[in-house]
């Protein structure tokens, strides 16, 4: 067992300055300590001269390669854990450095939710002996933990760095654990039952419960994951890396990239927000580098582009995965050299311009399928921000269902739901996210007779399959050993059931076939949360919060 824990710095080994910033940035929101290597020989005195709680080193620099520092640690006979970057798509190099002894490996383009699992991988690894947190088979203490900390595997007492002067009041809150009997988070469950003693308006719940940051009111939520996004993005302002948004429909990507802009020091310029995918292909030049006077027929008057629009300010391309081949080529120029060239004009124009651009679609698999460029790819994708879906941020739903509420009331008219709907709206499953449930609610409003919302003025149990999960009541009402579902027929050809309309709710038997996917991922990995978060491409946050939410131990 290592004699090194977290009172060592974290030593990250890069030859590029934004990467290291980047890197350093991160790794101190996480509360630990880093210092850093411009290179090989700058990391080997390094490692002479200090102790390190891990190291992180790029593969190629100037000077060397990041083998020689995995190979330089076991020299040293140092039981200092050491992962490796190495570029995208280069799989020799990584089983290369694990056979040097790396424990662990990341391709560029980095994600930042992949740093901070392997981060904690490594944590675990050099846990001291004499770790006094709870044995993992234990029963966990009832008392909650901190919405930010880390969890009970990590090393004790890790030093911290102090929080801002804007920490959200979420950051302090304690957020409550997943009951597993009902599979809704305890916040939740009281939260219905101030629903049921009719103790809770829209107006009082908007106002004092729902959390969130003062400059930030585009992003609400005190769930960690809406936490550690408002904390990422305050950083992010900071600078003017492009950053790509993930998320699916609907989890306020457009809301993440206006609210870059109004922290960063361009929030007095313009922000500029294109849809990618609603630009005819051929007029996709004109309107993103615009034109000259008589350049073509119909071109009556010189007209700039969203490019000379967003000028000192931010550009920020929806779905950006839309664009064609032809046009992707075109915007990389315009990335690289920072310059446009209009339709009939010979020159090339300057413009400073920050690029943010967002889509639902997986860029990574479409640049391995041919259908979007890699080196724009790697161009957009210099910083990852993902937007979690609502489904994961269950200890918000009843905070967000209040405020959206609150926010369409009519005149002074302050709306209660009943209890059938009220259920309906926590167990729905949102494959619209966030911006379902506001449609869902205006919807309601306008429907509703009085101030009383029922659940047919929800109008989201449609068509033949339900969409709601499981209540509680339905689970205790059912006969001991009938509680779930029938096993339904499997499908040919594949492991997973078959899903049977009539039989079962569609929300049941998703559940299902998540939890087998997740059983079958720690199987394959024996049962290492980080590898088999890696494999199933999600971050270790979302693993442990879905193993939670599905009684997976």
């Amino acid at each position: 067992m290592s004699n090194h824990n977290l009172q060592d710095p974290v030593l990250v080994v890069d030859d590029e300055a934004d990467i290291r910033d980047l890197m350093e940035m991160t790794l101190m929101k996480m509360g630990l300590r880093v210092q850093t290597a411009v290179g090989v020989e700058d990391a080997k005195d390094k490692l002479d001269n200090n102790d390190y709680s891990l190291v992180l080193t790029d593969m190629r620099m100037p000077d060397g390669s990041g083998l020689e520092v995995v190979q330089y640690i076991n020299e040293l006979a140092l039981d200092t854990p050491v992962a490796v970057i190495t570029a995208f798509g280069n799989a020799d190099q990584a089983v290369e450095a694990l056979r040097a002894g790396a424990f662990d490996y990341l391709q560029k383009p980095i994600t930042l939710s992949q740093l901070r699992s392997l981060v904690k991988s490594a944590v675990k690894i050099n846990e001291p002996s004499e770790n006094h947190t709870p044995p993992k088979a234990a029963e966990p203490a009832p008392q909650p933990s901190p919405a930010f900390a880390k969890p009970p595997a990590a090393a004790p007492n890790p030093p911290r760095m102090p929080p801002p002067q804007t920490a959200p009041a979420a950051a302090r809150k304690p957020v409550s654990a997943l009951t597993r009997n009902a599979g809704v988070p305890e916040g939740l469950r009281s939260l219905k039952d101030r629903f049921a003693s009719g103790g809770l308006t829209a107006r009082a719940f908007a106002e004092t419960d729902l959390g969130g940051d003062s400059d930030m009111p585009r992003l609400l939520g005190m769930s960690p994951q809406m936490v550690e996004v408002r904390h990422l993005i305050r950083r992010l302002a900071k600078s003017g890396v492009p950053v790509y948004i993930s998320g699916e429909s609907g989890t306020g990507k457009e809301q993440a990239a206006r609210t870059i802009h109004e922290l960063s020091e361009r929030s007095g310029k313009p922000f500029i927000a294109v849809n990618c995918g609603a630009i005819p292909e051929n007029l996709m030049e004109s309107e993103f580098f615009g034109y000259k006077k008589g350049s073509f027929t119909g071109a009556d008057a010189d007209r700039l582009g969203f490019f000379q629009h967003a000028d000192g300010g931010t550009l920020f391309l929806d779905e950006v995965a839309d664009l064609p081949l032809a046009m992707q080529v075109k915007l990389l120029r315009a990335i690289q050299e920072k310059a446009v060239r209009r339709i009939g004009d010979p020159r090339e124009t300057f413009v400073d311009v920050r690029i943010v651009c967002a889509t639902h679609k997986n860029l990574e698999a479409l640049v391995k399928s041919g259908a979007f460029r890699q080196d724009l790819y790697y161009r957009l994708n210099v910083v990852s921000l993902n937007m979690p879906p609502l489904r994961e941020m269950r200890e918000d739903l009843g905070g967000l269902i209040m405020h959206l509420l609150y926010k369409h009331r009519s005149g002074s008219e302050t709306y209660k739901l009943s209890p059938k709907a009220q259920d309906a709206l926590l167990h729905y499953s949102y494959p619209g996210n966030f911006r379902e449930l506001e449609n869902i609610l205006e919807r309601a409003v306008a429907l509703t007779v009085g101030q009383l919302i029922q659940f047919d003025d929800l109008q989201i149990n449609t068509g033949h399959t339900p969409a709601l999960l499981p209540d509680s009541a339905h689970t205790a009402s059912a006969p001991a050993g009938e509680s779930d579902f029938p096993a339904p027929e499997r499908a040919e050809n594949s492991g997973l059931p078959r899903f049977v309309p009539g039989q079962m709710q569609i929300q049941d038997y998703l559940d299902r076939v998540e939890r087998e996917i997740i059983e079958m991922a720690l199987q394959q990995t024996r049962f290492n949360r980080t590898q088999a978060a890696k494999l199933l491409g999600i971050s270790f946050r979302s693993m442990r919060y879905r193993m939670e939410r599905l009684d997976i131990n």
